[in-house]
C-alpha cells in the first residue's frame, strides 16, 4: 500500500507522509545524516540495497582504487567506498517473516527531518498477514559532537495483538558500490581482510580494509533491549559469517505495551588520529557511550553551536523557501563540519550522500567557501590545506604535460592526481563515449580564486605567507606557460582548454579535444596573474624573498606576467558588446531549441539527446550551463571592467543585460550550478527573473528536476549557492580592500534577511529589509574599528556598535 504523499510546512522540518518506493532513493540523499567524518544515507534500517533503497555509509575522503575491464580495456579507476551498513536493524514475528515495507500492509508512514538536532524520525504503521498491527517510532542520528558515533532508536508498540518477536541487530560487510546505474558495469567490491568478532554481552564488531589503499574500518555496534516491565527472558543468538555478523534476540511483547530498543556504534579508522588499533577504538568508544536520550542532547546542542553561526532567516511571504534554505545549509555543514577541520578532504561535488562523480572532488569550492568564509572561516582553511597537500603533486601533472608551476586536476580524490575518468556515458543511449574534461583547467583559476577570497575575509596572513600564496604563484606560473604568443593577433592566447561549459569540447570536425581563448579562461588567467603579484606585495620582506627564490620567480617572470595579462586575446562580437564564449563560437550554428523543447519536453540533458539522435552539439551555439556569465558571477562591474581595462579592452556595464540574455536564450541548465548562476546576474538587471531561477536552485534536489541524479548523492555547489544568492548577491555584500561593501538590492518578493557573520575577528548580526540595514558588531576578538561602505559610502563599525542606514536607489543615511 502506497499513500499519498504530503509535505509539511514546518520551517525547521523536512516532512514526508506516504511511501512511495520510486522516490525512495531521492529522499534517502536527502535524509543523508553527516557530521563531517562519516555519513549514513537516510535508507530504511530494515533495507538492504535493491532497486529501491541503498543504505550507503562514506567516510569523508574514503577513497580505494580498483580496475574495470570497459570493452576490453583495463581502466583504473578511484571511488568514494561505500563502507559496511551500519544500520541494519530488522524485526519479525516469530511465526512469521522479516517485516519489510515492500511486502507489508502499510496503514501509515512519515519520514521526517529535524534541521535544528540532525536526527531523522519514521513513524510506521503495518499490518501483517494475520491483521497484527505495529507501530514503531524509528529515530536516528549521526553524533555533531562525537563524530565516530551513530544510533538509533526505536519505540516499538504492538497496537492488538502480543506474542514474541525477534530483533535482528547487524554490521553489513557485503556491500559494494552500486549507488550509481551508470557505474555498475564497474567493479565495485572494494573491502577484503573481513574479521568479525563479540566483545562483552551484547557488543560485535567487523573489521575491513580497502582493496587498495588499505584503509582499515571498524563498526563496533552494542545493542539494547530496554522493555516497558519486566519479563522472564531475552533469548540471544550470534550468526557470525565472513564478511556479516549479527545479534538476534526473541522476546514477548504485550499488546499497547511500548518496548524500546537502541543500537548504538562506533566507527574506527586507520586515517585517525591517536589511536592504537582500530578494533579497541571502536569498542572503547561502545563502552564509553550514552543512551539515545543522552546522545541526543548532546546532539542538539552540538547543531545549536553550528546554527548560531550560519542560520539564515528570510521572509518571503511561506516557510517553503526558508525551510529549503535550512535543509542547504544542513547539508553543507553534515558534509562538512568543525569535524572536518583537522582531516586532509576536499570538498565533494556531491557530498559524502552517494557515489556520483565517484564522490571527486571538483570545482565546487568557488560555489561553497563564500558561505564557509563567513560562517566558519577555519574550515575554509583546512579545506584549502586539502589542494596545499596535492601542490607537488599538480606540480608534477604541470611537467607531465610540458607546462610550469602547478596544473591541478578538474577531479580530485585521495592523492591529487588526476581522477577524470576517460569516458562518459549516456544514460540515454547506453554508451560510453570519450570524456575530455580533464582539460578543465579553469579549476586552476578557481582555486587561486579561493586562496584570495579567504583571504580577504580573515586577513589571515599566516596562511598566506605559508600556504597561500606559493598556491597562488604557482597556477600563475601554470598560466604563463600555457599562454602564446599569437603574432597574427599580436596577443597572447590560451588554447586547447574546455570552460565551465563542458558542451564544446572540440571544434566541428576535429579529433583534437578542445577550444581556444574560451573567455571565462582567459579573464580568469588576467585575474590570477594580477593578484599573484598582489599575493606577493601584501607579504613581509624576508618571506618575499623566501618564496620566489625557492620558486624560481624572476623579475623578468613577473614582467612576462604582466605582459601577459595587458595582452589578453578576448573575444567578442556584436561591435564589442557581446563577451564570444570562444574564438570560433560565433561560426557555429544555431539551434532549433523549440524543436527539441517539443520534443523531448525537459532538455536539462541536451547533450545526451543529441548524441542519441547523432548530432554533435559542438556544431551549434547551446550551452550546458553559464560560461561568459560566470564572469559576472565572480566579479562587480568594476572589477570586471578593470579585467578588461587591463588587457586593452573597453567594457561597457550597461552590454551586462545583453549577454545575459544572448546566452540565456542559448543555455539548456544542464548544470544544477547554472540557475545558481543565472540568478545571480540577473539580480540587478532582471529581479524577478532572478528571484524565478533562485527559487528553481531551491528546489534542484527536493524535487530533483534532473530527473534521476539526486539520488545518487545531493549537489553541494547548488546548495551553498542558493545560500550565497541570499546572503552576498541580494545584500551586495562584498569583501575587497580591507572592507566590507553592501550595495543591497532586494527582490520584490524577499522583504527580510537575518544572519550572522564573521569578518576579520567580529561577529556580525546583519538585518536587512527593503529599505533598511541593521549592522551589530555584537562579539569578537579583535578591537580593531572595520570599514564598511553602504552604496559607495564610507562608515566606521566598532566591537559593541550598531548602525542602522536608510537606503534607497539614490542615497543612503546613517543612524547611530
Amino acid at each position: 500500500m502506497v499513500l499519498t504523499d504530503t509535505m509539511s510546512d514546518d520551517h525547521w522540518r523536512l516532512t514526508y507522509n506516504g511511501y512511495d518506493p520510486a522516490k525512495e532513493g531521492q529522499r534517502e540523499a536527502l535524509f543523508t545524516l553527516g557530521n563531517g567524518y562519516f555519513a549514513s544515507r537516510g535508507a530504511a534500517e530494515e533495507s538492504t540495497a535493491n532497486h529501491i533503497h541503498y543504505p550507503g555509509t562514506y567516510l569523508a575522503g574514503g577513497y580505494n582504487r580498483l580496475n574495470s575491464d570497459i570493452g576490453g580495456k583495463v581502466i583504473e579507476h578511484e571511488d568514494l567506498v561505500n563502507w559496511p551498513n551500519w544500520l541494519l536493524l530488522k524485526w519479525k514475528h516469530e511465526d512469521g517473516d522479516w517485516m519489510e515495507l515492500e511486502t507489508s500492509n502499510i496503514i501509515e508512514y512519515s519520514q521526517s527531518l529535524d534541521l535544528r538536532s540532525g536526527i531523522i524520525e519514521r513513524q510506521i504503521h503495518t499490518a501483517d498477514k494475520k491483521g497484527r498491527e505495529t507501530r514503531i517510532i524509528s529515530r536516528r542520528l549521526v553524533h555533531m559532537r562525537y563524530p565516530h558515533l551513530g544510533a538509533i532508536q526505536w519505540h516499538f508498540k504492538p497496537q492488538n495483538w502480543s506474542g514474541n518477536i525477534t530483533v535482528h541487530s547487524a554490521l553489513d560487510g557485503t556491500v559494494r558500490n552500486s549507488g550509481v546505474d551508470k557505474y555498475r558495469k564497474l567493479e565495485g567490491k572494494h573491502l577484503r581482510k573481513h574479521q568479525t568478532g563479540q566483545f562483552k554481552e551484547n557488543g560485535i564488531y567487523l573489521k575491513v580494509e580497502t582493496s587498495q589503499s588499505e584503509t582499515r574500518m571498524c563498526q563496533a555496534a552494542g545493542t539494547a533491549i530496554l522493555p516497558g516491565d519486566s519479563f522472564s527472558s531475552i533469548k540471544k543468538e550470534t550468526i557470525e559469517a565472513e564478511e556479516y555478523i549479527a545479534q538476534e534476540f526473541t522476546f514477548p511483547v504485550k499488546e499497547n505495551r511500548e518496548v524500546i530498543i537502541e543500537k548504538i556504534i562506533a566507527l574506527s579508522t586507520s586515517k585517525d588520529h591517536a589511536i592504537s588499533d582500530t578494533v579497541s577504538e571502536a569498542q572503547k568508544a561502545i563502552s564509553r557511550a550514552m543512551s539515545f536520550e543522552e546522545l541526543s542532547k548532546e546532539q542538539n546542542e552540538a547543531w545549536q553551536e553550528i546554527w548560531s553561526r550560519c542560520d539564515t532567516e528570510i521572509n518571503c511571504g511561506t516557510s517553503h523557501e526558508q525551510m529549503l534554505l535550512r535543509l542547504h545549509i544542513f547539508h553543507l555543514f553534515q558534509t562538512l563540519s568543525p569535524n572536518s577541520i583537522d582531516l586532509d578532504v576536499g570538498v565533494p561535488s556531491r557530498g559524502w550522500t552517494g557515489e556520483a562523480y565517484w564522490g571527486h572532488v571538483l570545482w565546487d569550492e568557488v560555489f561553497i567557501f563564500p558561505l564557509m568564509n563567513l560562517s566558519l572561516p577555519e574550515l575554509t582553511r583546512s579545506l584549502l590545506m586539502y589542494r596545499y597537500r596535492r601542490l607537488h603533486e599538480a606540480r608534477h601533472n604541470a611537467l607531465a604535460n610540458g607546462y610550469k608551476g602547478a596544473m591541478y586536476p578538474w577531479q580530485s580524490g585521495s592523492n591529487g592526481r588526476e581522477e577524470t575518468f576517460g569516458f562518459h556515458y549516456n544514460v540515454l543511449t547506453g554508451n560510453w563515449i570519450r570524456n575530455d574534461f580533464q582539460i578543465q583547467h579553469h579549476v586552476n583559476s578557481a582555486i587561486c580564486y579561493n586562496v584570495w577570497q579567504y583571504f580577504q575575509v580573515t586577513g589571515d596572513y599566516e596562511f598566506l605567507s605559508f600556504y597561500g600564496a606559493e598556491i597562488m604563484l604557482e597556477i600563475a606560473t601554470f598560466w604563463a606557460s600555457k599562454a602564446t604568443w599569437s603574432e597574427h593577433k599580436r596577443k597572447y592566447e590560451i588554447n586547447h582548454i574546455i570552460g565551465p561549459d563542458e558542451y564544446h569540447t572540440r571544434y566541428p570536425g576535429s579529433d583534437k579535444p578542445g577550444i581556444n581563448n574560451n573567455a571565462y579562461t582567459n579573464i580568469m588567467a588576467i585575474w590570477v596573474l594580477k593578484h599573484a603579484r598582489r599575493a606577493i606585495e601584501v607579504l613581509d620582506e624576508r618571506s618575499r624573498l623566501q618564496l620566489t627564490i625557492r620558486l624560481r620567480i624572476t623579475k623578468e617572470e613577473l614582467y612576462r606576467w604582466d605582459d601577459i595579462s595587458q595582452n589578453m586575446f578576448i573575444p567578442f562580437s556584436c561591435g564589442g558588446k557581446i563577451i564570444t564564449q570562444f574564438e570560433g563560437y560565433d561560426d557555429l550554428k544555431e539551434l532549433d531549441w523549440n524543436y527539441y523543447k517539443q520534443q523531448y519536453g525537459e532538455i536539462l540533458r541536451l547533450g545526451g539527446i543529441m548524441e542519441k539522435e547523432g548530432v554533435d552539439i559542438n556544431r551549434f551555439k547551446a550551452a550546458k550551463q553559464a560560461d561568459v556569465l560566470m564572469l559576472f558571477y565572480l566579479f562587480s562591474s568594476t572589477e570586471l571592467v578593470q579585467l578588461f581595462e587591463t588587457a586593452g579592452y573597453k567594457f561597457d556595464p550597461k552590454d551586462i543585460p545583453l549577454n545575459i540574455e544572448y546566452y540565456e536564450k542559448r543555455t539548456s541548465h544542464g548544470s544544477t550550478l547554472s540557475k545558481v548562476v543565472n540568478s545571480w546576474v540577473m539580480a540587478r538587471c532582471h529581479r524577478d527573473k532572478s528571484w524565478h531561477n533562485f527559487n528553481t536552485a531551491l528546489v534542484s534536489d527536493f524535487e530533483d528536476i534532473q530527473g534521476g541524479t539526486t539520488p545518487e548523492g545531493i549537489h553541494l555547489g547548488a546548495m551553498a549557492g542558493t545560500v550565497d544568492l541570499i546572503q552576498r548577491c541580494y545584500t551586495g555584500l562584498e569583501m575587497r580592500e580591507g572592507a566590507l561593501w553592501f550595495n543591497p538590492q532586494l527582490p520584490d518578493d524577499l522583504t527580510e534577511i537575518e544572519y550572522p557573520l564573521y569578518y576579520r575577528g567580529h561577529w556580525i548580526r546583519f538585518h536587512l529589509t527593503q529599505n533598511q540595514l541593521k549592522l551589530t558588531c555584537y562579539t569578537g576578538w579583535s578591537d580593531e574599528s572595520i570599514d564598511v561602505y553602504v552604496k559607495e559610502h564610507r562608515y566606521q563599525l566598532k566591537k559593541g556598535e550598531e548602525k542602522i542606514f536608510q537606503y534607497d536607489k539614490k542615497m543612503v543615511k546613517a543612524e547611530k
